[in-house]
C-alpha cells in the first residue's frame, strides 16, 4: 500500500485559493498606493505651512 500525497489527489475544480490569492494582491497594491498618495500630499502641506521668511520694511525718513 501507497501513502497518498497532495500530489496524488485530484484538485477540486471549486478551490478558491487562486482567487483569494488575486484578491490578496490587488488589495495589498491598492493599499500601497493609497500610502503613497497620503504622503505625498501631507509632504506637500507641510512645506506650504513652512513660515516665509520675513521681507525686510523699506526704510522711509
Amino acid at each position: 500500500m501507497t501513502k497518498k500525497t497532495d500530489k496524488d489527489a485530484p484538485r477540486e475544480s471549486s478551490s478558491w485559493t487562486g482567487p483569494a490569492a488575486i484578491a490578496g494582491a490587488a488589495i495589498g497594491s491598492a493599499a500601497l498606493a493609497a500610502a503613497l498618495l497620503y504622503s505625498s500630499r501631507r509632504k506637500e502641506r507641510a512645506e506650504k505651512a513652512k513660515p516665509k521668511p520675513p521681507i525686510d520694511p523699506i526704510e522711509t525718513d
